[in-house]
């Protein structure tokens, strides 16, 4: 009985030894981390940093040589229309100098005709404007009676509000021009011999703004042309972005945009305005010549905008295209199969590659047209570890 006994656990030992030899000798299912196919809402966006800039800014330039009495005016100081910016002693010599005459009288001139251009571009606007309030009236009626879709309705708000900025600037234009005018004819006097030594030149704020930037403070003499100072209106901001051509070709006005990382808890809204016909090379951070072009952003109004100066630095993305019910993948699933894109889906505790037809693309998700089922669960960052059948084991 003791000898079947020893037999019987023997057996039983070496059956075992036998089952862990096989166990070790089994492929263990590799460890990977898992995903799923849903729908839902999915938007493309072109992402870049930019920076705001005063749209109505103006260069206020000594109209005659002479000498600059000390600017008291700081950066951040506001001023109204009229306000005294500079005063400038003129010097007796060069203004009655015969070319010097010449110069300021064609100054004089080249300043009428840009008051005549501003008057003439502003009342261009102005009729645009009112052309584009009635369209959008019509825009409306039609929208709700549903005969339009609420996207025709949302380009000409905004066809109607992008005039309304260029009214406005338009307006400013004209008051500049007249500041121009007024400066050069003042200039004129002097080469006339009208203004003495001892008589100053007092320059006036052209516009109701707010002090940018002052390029010549201390007092001194300068010559025609110098920089003064910088005003505009930073109720004006807008965001200016430069784009790869790549990028840009999908942006067109009226885009919605989301400015993020400009200081506040939550993003800024904005449209696109404008993106300019003309690119430019730029030298990237590696060295690499890239073609960009400028896009210009208007703001949605928002109290928050006012946090905001000239200058300032923002992260743009603009939204390109944007869908709901959207059947969608992350992006880390997909990966090149042949002469397209395929994913693993996890089937059976195995690893089952699936063909698959992918449409708009983001940095995390990825639209899926045809291949794959709703719900699925997919295997996210596939190593080389894993290829058709492999077993597979969620972490």
């Amino acid at each position: 009985m003791l000898r079947w006994i020893k037999r019987i656990v023997a057996g039983l030992a070496a059956l075992g030894i036998i089952a862990l030899i096989v166990m070790a000798m089994m492929p263990k299912p590799v460890l990977v981390e898992t995903g799923h196919v849903t729908r839902g809402h999915l938007q493309v966006t072109v992402d870049e940093d930019g920076q705001t800039r005063v749209q109505n800014r103006y260069l206020i330039t000594a109209p005659v040589a002479g000498h600059l009495e000390r600017i008291e005016l700081r950066a951040g100081d506001t001023v109204d229309v009229g306000a005294l910016l500079a005063r400038v002693t003129p010097t007796t010599s060069p203004l009655l100098d015969r070319r010097s005459r010449d110069q300021v009288e064609a100054q004089a001139r080249a300043a009428s005709a840009a008051v005549s251009r501003a008057k003439a571009m502003a009342e261009s606007v102005r009729l645009a404007r009112q052309q584009a309030e009635r369209d959008l009236k019509r825009t409306r009626s039609l929208t709700e009676s549903g005969a339009l879709s609420d996207h025709v309705l949302e380009e000409a708000e905004v066809q109607t509000q992008s005039l309304e900025k260029q009214a406005d600037a338009a307006e400013l234009g004209v008051r500049v021009a007249q500041h121009e005018l007024e400066m050069a004819r003042a200039a004129l006097r002097g080469a006339d011999g009208s203004v003495d030594s001892k008589n100053q030149l007092v320059i006036n704020a052209p516009i109701k703004g707010s002090v940018l930037r002052v390029h010549t403070e201390s007092a001194g003499v300068i010559g025609p042309g110098t920089p003064l100072l910088e005003i505009g209106d930073l109720a004006s901001l807008e965001v200016v972005v430069d784009l790869l051509t790549s990028d840009a070709v999908n942006v067109k006005p009226g885009d919605e945009v989301h400015l993020e990382r400009w200081g506040g808890s939550e993003p800024l809204k904005g449209r696109v305005r404008r993106v300019e016909p003309s690119a430019f090379t730029k030298i990237s951070a590696l060295g690499v010549e890239e073609q960009r072009v400028l896009v210009v952003i208007d703001p949605v109004e928002d109290e928050s905008w006012k946090g905001l100066g000239d200058g300032y630095r923002v992260e743009a993305s603009i939204v390109v295209w944007k869908g709901d019910d959207i059947l969608k993948v992350p992006a880390n699933a997909t990966f090149r199969h042949q002469d397209g894109w395929a994913l693993f889906a996890l089937e059976g505790g195995k690893a089952v590659t699936k063909p698959i037809e992918i449409g708009r693309r983001t940095g995390l998700e990825v639209e899926i047209k045809s291949g794959i089922d709703e719900t699925a669960t997919v295997i996210l960052h596939p190593s080389d570890e894993i290829d058709e059948g492999t077993l597979v084991e969620a972490k």
